[in-house]
């Protein structure tokens, strides 16, 4: 049924015609390629050797049932027929992989999104389409579709971080405090004057976020996403780009 679901719900992507691509996606720098595998990391490798990995989206690979489901899902797009691959700066991943939005009979990021077999994840140095990623990926978690219908996915409050460490969440909470010390700024989240969580920027990522104003996230309701780390007991998540932060009223 998610097969289904994913290859029929955006027929307007079929036979890869570019009038479809959506302007956040910048231009299509690949037209009608063939992917001849996906890879176990989620890589699609084209017939000229290429590696492609689809940016701003995490699949969930580190859970053996719902891996299986999202890579079953992205191979039966992938060999579905043609694709159009849009290409931003920087092209390229660390691992040599170029970084892509794609376009077949459905939009690949929405389609895996839109069906709980992926999670966004806004790289440091990529912004594009992030609005609509976070919309599919909304929509899937009220229906409790795929990964969301898994208590590891659901999202998590400043309470529940315990044993989290390592693993990516989405946390949500009410910001307490806004404070900055050595030049990293904190994104307090507390509970009876007492501090639980942190979301961090660390003074090299500080340029990214030159024009956002924190102080407007003073006692409002805040989901931020990111691998959660562990700093003198107490759990944070690293922010370096402004997407990592959802303001929810």
């Amino acid at each position: 049924m998610i097969l289904a679901a994913i290859c029929l719900s955006q027929d307007a992507y079929a036979a890869g015609d570019e009038r479809f691509v959506p302007d956040c996606a910048g231009a299509v720098e690949i037209a009608h390629g063939h992917v001849v595998r996906v890879e176990q990391d989620g890589a699609l490798i084209l017939s000229d050797g290429r590696a492609l990995a689809l940016e701003g989206v995490r699949l969930p690979l580190g859970d053996k049932a719902a891996g299986v489901q999202a890579l079953t899902a992205l191979r039966a797009m992938a060999l579905a027929g043609p694709i159009n691959f849009t290409i931003s700066a920087p092209a390229k991943d660390r691992y040599g992989r170029v970084r892509v939005q794609a376009f077949g009979r459905s939009w690949f990021q929405v389609a895996l999104l839109e069906e709980g077999l992926a999670q966004v994840q806004i790289a440091p140095d990529r912004t594009e389409c992030a609005p609509d990623l976070y919309e599919a990926e909304a929509g899937a978690r009220a229906r409790r579709n795929g990964i969301w219908a898994l208590p590891d996915y659901g999202v998590r409050t400043p309470q529940s971080l315990k044993n989290a460490t390592g693993t990516y969440q989405l946390v949500e909470g009410r910001v307490n405090n806004i404070g900055r010390v050595d030049g990293r700024t904190f994104i307090d989240f507390d509970a009876n004057g007492r501090r639980l969580f942190s979301a961090v920027i660390g003074s090299e990522d500080r340029r990214a976020f030159r024009d956002f104003d924190f102080d407007e996230l003073s006692s409002r309701r805040v989901r931020v996403r990111g691998i959660v780390q562990e700093y003198r007991g107490l759990p944070e998540i690293l922010l370096s780009n402004p997407f990592q932060i959802e303001v929810l009223d």
